[in-house]
């Protein structure tokens, strides 16, 4: 189950099966077989995560009770204020499940506990890719999915309102609804300001690009095209924004590169930028001899090899002429 697939009330548990007509926000928990993973920030709550801030290292076990520890006081930070919350740790024995059942009734919320009915040999097997310090001993990662299985017997009985298996769950729908929510807000369609002409830089190069991307306004080293930078300590790339690529009409992105035909060029030489793979080569020099390169004073490939060609043609007339 991937731990981002934060579900809403009426999606954990089908319309058939909500028997609450008044909304509540559920404290799901989540009975994986094997350690959980670090994820980014979520309603969830896991305990390798709250290692990884005790210690810088999710793998040390010696943080494992401060860890757990954490994690109980952020569950009933949420729960107070009544957030939907995912507790995404190895909640396989009773000890471990009966703090959280405790702190939903005490905030009057749901508590649900979500099944990961994964093959025992499935979770030995993913151990292998794990550090020395994260992999969980093998009889370990049995005897855990043992108690899994045979806890689902009692689930009921300690207090869980609802069990359900991953694998039910309806998680392609919010996954959809994050994204449109995210790309409508982009376009500034949810009443805010969006990323207006941002929009296209967050598409081609990705929004982790966005804190660095400045306009330079008044500059004129790409023929009047609008031109950017994007800086980051004493390194920057130069681009410039083409709203007529080829004279097609087509809008795309050219980075600045050395010219390839003369080190002691005073024009401008660019190459297309079509993703943010594009800015890392061009910044670490792997499209210096790119074809695609056109200088302002060289001009391109074809450029060079017309003016070869016709000085090569111009010495020929002239040896032509002298031999007659």
């Amino acid at each position: 189950m991937n731990p981002n697939a934060i579900l809403t009330y009426r999606q954990v548990l089908p319309p058939s099966q909500n028997r609450y007509p008044i909304p509540r926000h559920p404290a799901s928990c989540r009975h994986p077989e094997r350690t959980p993973t670090q994820h980014s920030s979520t309603p969830a709550r896991s305990a390798s995560t709250r290692r990884s801030n005790r210690e810088d290292d999710a793998g040390d076990q010696a943080a494992t009770g401060d860890a757990v520890a954490a994690l109980h006081l952020l569950l009933e930070v949420r729960m107070r204020r009544r957030l939907f919350t995912v507790v995404d740790a190895t909640n396989v024995t009773r000890a471990a499940r009966e703090p959280l059942v405790a702190a939903a009734k005490r905030h009057n919320m749901l508590p649900i506990a979500v099944m990961v009915a994964t093959p025992g040999t499935t979770c030995v097997e993913r151990q292998g890719s794990r550090r020395a310090n994260r992999a969980v001993p093998e009889d370990t990662v049995i005897q855990q999915r043992k108690d899994m299985v045979n806890s689902h017997r009692t689930l009921k009985a300690e207090g869980f309102l609802e069990v359900v298996f991953s694998d039910s769950l309806y998680r392609l729908l919010p996954f959809l609804e994050r994204l449109s929510g995210t790309r409508q807000a982009d376009l500034g369609l949810d009443d805010g300001d969006g990323l207006g002409d941002l929009n296209l830089v967050s598409r081609v190069f990705g929004e982790e690009i966005l804190p660095l991307w400045r306009w330079k306004p008044g500059s004129n080293v790409a023929g009047g095209d609008r031109v950017a930078e994007i800086r980051l300590g004493q390194q920057y790339l130069t681009l410039a924004l083409r709203t007529n690529v080829d004279g097609e009409g087509d809008i795309g992105f050219d980075v600045m590169v050395p010219c390839p035909y003369d080190d002691e060029c005073t024009g401008y030489a660019w190459a297309p930028a079509y993703s943010v793979t594009c800015l890392y080569r061009a910044l670490n020099g792997d499209l210096d001899d790119s074809e695609d390169i056109v200088c302002t004073v060289h001009g391109g490939v074809d450029d060079i090899d017309q003016e070869a060609d016709g000085h090569a043609l111009q010495q020929l007339a002239e040896v032509g002429g002298s031999v007659g």
